[in-house]
């Protein structure tokens, strides 16, 4: 079964703002630390400190506000989730343009977390219009955009940081996140579809929901694997600007901290539809558990880089494995959970991930702080390995499930 023209164009237009956000997001993430420098005769320890606050607080709004987004998409249409996030978004970076120190940029920061969830309600929308058996290439296709835009926005507002400065920056973010919105309300329609194979859930509630997910042993391990990811993914994050500083010095410092932000995103290009092709093949929990030990493969080494280019190549193949977990955890709550649900299902897991955002830049400062930059990669790699063995815990587990259902089936259909 091939998807028709009007779900074929919502995949190309949300394709483009996915490209659009996150390549608007990642224009301001590798110079945050450098433009909280600007603000005061701060110490590298401060600094340090508020980088990983300033960035981690976004994720405790979202934390709290992406399961009701999820909730609001399922029962009132996710085209107007995506408008209100893109403006949302916009408004708060916009606001950026004028602060004048730390404390007020946190506080928008923190307001910028009630709308970050534009990309999980795409893959929500997309997901809901795509068959389960090409659900993998569908949402590994809608990636891209994401990574893509993730790989030219930190070239780009490194780039502009240096030409024109910080605050001129944040205000072009803001202006393509309002285009964005525009795209979404002109170009997206969205398509609804009856659940199939799945029992009656329109009227469930959000306790229902969770009593769902509670029982399906590998969707709420995937929730809880997701937060490690991202704890270890983020807590190097804030601090890369830094730490290119350790390693090239302080010349054109923003332009090669974009350039160290998106040589990540450069891997997740090359291969995140294979992966998505990989997962509708042989499943999306396998993918998701090998791409976690690669991960961790490449990762570890990044701590003991001498140069930047050692250093860019080693992001770049960390991104090459990484970029296989979001479309396949996506397509196996695809598979999992009912479509009148799968909004909410998404939400939730978003709340682990954006709690992880907030654990790990917050750990990786500590870390940072007391050790150094490069323990923050040895003992995030530690927590790919640990994601790795407990999601096959639970594959194991609902594996036996199965089997002892089937023998019990057997048993009672037997003459």
């Amino acid at each position: 079964m091939q998807i028709i023209s009007k779900e074929r164009r919502n995949v190309v237009i949300m394709w483009s703002a996915n490209f659009l956000i996150a390549g608007s997001m990642t224009m301001v993430l590798p110079f945050l630390s450098l433009f909280i420098e600007t603000m005061g005769n701060y110490s590298p320890e401060y600094v340090q400190k508020w980088s990983g606050l300033s960035f981690g607080v976004t994720f405790v709004t979202a934390f709290l506000f992406s399961p009701l987004w999820g909730r609001f998409g399922d029962k009132f249409g996710r085209k107007k989730i995506l408008m209100i996030s893109a403006l949302g978004l916009g408004l708060s970076v916009l606001l950026m343009t004028w602060v004048n120190d730390v404390y007020q940029l946190f506080v928008l920061r923190l307001f910028m977390g009630v709308f970050t969830g534009f990309i999980s309600t795409s893959q929500a929308l997309i997901s809901a219009q795509t068959p389960k058996h090409i659900s993998g290439k569908i949402l590994g296709t809608l990636q891209t955009g994401n990574v893509s835009g993730a790989l030219f926005g930190p070239l780009i507002g490194g780039v502009l940081a240096d030409v024109a400065g910080f605050r001129y920056t944040f205000m072009i973010t803001a202006i393509l996140m309002g285009l964005t919105a525009t795209i979404v309300w002109v170009g997206v329609k969205e398509v609804f579809h009856d659940d199939k194979g799945f029992k009656e859930t329109k009227t469930m509630t959000s306790k229902d929901v969770m009593t769902y997910i509670m029982s399906k042993p590998v969707l709420l391990m995937i929730m809880f694997v997701s937060l490690l990811i991202q704890a270890a993914n983020f807590s190097i994050q804030p601090l890369l600007a830094l730490f290119v500083t350790e390693l090239h010095g302080p010349n054109n410092n923003a332009f090669f901290s974009g350039l160290v932000f998106s040589a990540t995103g450069l891997g997740n290009l090359l291969f995140t539809r294979q992966w998505g092709k990989i997962g509708d093949r042989i499943g999306y929990d396998k993918v998701m558990v090998a791409v976690m030990l690669l991960a961790a493969l490449f990762f570890l080494p990044q701590g003991m880089a001498t140069a930047i280019w050692q250093l860019v190549i080693l992001r770049v193949l960390f991104g090459v494995v990484i970029g296989g977990f979001i479309p396949s955890r996506v397509a196996y709550i695809r598979q999992a959970a009912p479509l009148s649900i799968q909004g909410e299902v998404l939400g939730y897991n978003n709340s682990f991930r954006f709690l992880g955002n907030v654990i790990g830049p917050m750990l990786g400062g500590v870390l940072a702080g007391y050790i150094g930059i490069s323990s923050v990669f040895y003992v995030m790699s530690l927590l790919f390995v640990v994601s790795a063995v407990l999601l096959m815990a639970a594959m194991r587990r609902e594996r036996k499930k199965l089997e002892h259902r089937a023998k019990v089936s057997d048993y009672v259909s037997s003459p």
